[in-house]
């Protein structure tokens, strides 16, 4: 089991930048796809952008691409979002989660292959 911390959330004004960390401890970090997923209040968790394993493959919901990049570095055991261009409907509580099994051929993107989770971090833009 990978245990994950966020950090790196806060508040910004439309149009700004945050950069989101998630470290991860445990050997098997380099194994397995990372992903990060967002929750507005009453909402459900949706799906923010994946990235394989060797960090060769990346996934964007339709909502962040162009705007938001996932990147890891596995001698840091960490993942990152950078999200630029911030926009109020992007205000949620930012998760990132780990791929349930390692050395998976595809990359996922739906909240049930993932097993592990963080305690995720606010994100919150104002207009």
């Amino acid at each position: 089991q990978v245990q994950l911390v966020e950090s790196g959330g806060g508040l910004v004004q439309t149009g700004g930048s945050l950069r989101l960390s998630c470290a991860a401890s445990g050997r098997s970090f380099s194994t397995k796809a990372m992903g990060w997923f967002r929750q507005a209040p009453g909402k459900e968790r949706q799906f923010v952008a994946v990235i394989n394993r060797s960090g060769s493959t990346t996934y964007y919901a339709d909502s962040v691409k162009g705007r938001f990049t996932i990147s890891r570095d596995n001698a840091k055991n960490t993942v990152y979002l950078q999200m630029n261009s911030l926009k109020p409907e992007d205000t949620a509580v930012y998760y990132c989660a780990a791929d349930r099994a390692p050395y998976s051929v595809v990359t996922p993107t739906a909240p049930g292959d993932f097993g592990s989770w963080g305690q995720g971090t606010q994100v919150t833009v104002s207009s």
